[in-house]
């Protein structure tokens, strides 16, 4: 894609994916470490721009993908309740249920809690969910399917 791009024509692809990318790390690492992993994300997803196929997927898939990688190679994880440290700075006022639904996340398997975070959190598609993961739609529907059950056991669910 970008045989001799310049880095304002990577910032200005990069840019409509900035929020995304920001929200996944928040939900996969320490506050303190979301900027850093970010931007090393940033550095190896310009070292390799020049094998972006589009034809493969989305920028923004591609990118939350590197930006997976050097998530699972970070040394620290965001603290089990996140939500917790968003009251305590009063950005949110979460119910017990929310506070549970968030340690249930945490609960999950690695793969499921990644296709929930990258659905539900961060606000992928299923197309760009399974670019990310390296998988078939049809295994990530299955994924989130089985997550959405086992959270169910988890938190409990009132309405059946």
């Amino acid at each position: 894609m970008a045989e001799g791009g310049t880095p304002t024509d990577f910032a200005h692809w990069v840019e409509p994916s900035l929020p995304i990318l920001a929200r996944y790390a928040a939900r996969q690492v320490a506050a303190d470490d979301r900027d850093d992993v970010v931007q090393e994300a940033l550095i190896r997803a310009w070292q390799r721009w020049s094998t972006y196929d589009e034809s493969r997927g989305t920028p923004a898939g591609w990118l939350v993908a590197i930006l997976a990688d050097r998530c699972r190679r970070h040394r620290t994880r965001r603290p089990a309740a996140v939500l917790v440290e968003l009251v305590d700075h009063g950005v949110a006022e979460p119910s017990g249920r929310d506070l549970d639904l968030e340690r249930a996340v945490d609960g999950l398997s690695r793969r499921q809690r990644q296709a929930v975070d990258l659905h539900y959190f961060v606000g992928l598609d299923v197309a760009a969910v399974a670019e990310v993961m390296g998988c078939a739609p049809g295994t990530v529907k299955a994924t989130l399917f089985q997550a959405r059950a086992r959270l169910r056991e988890l938190v409990g669910d009132d309405d059946g």
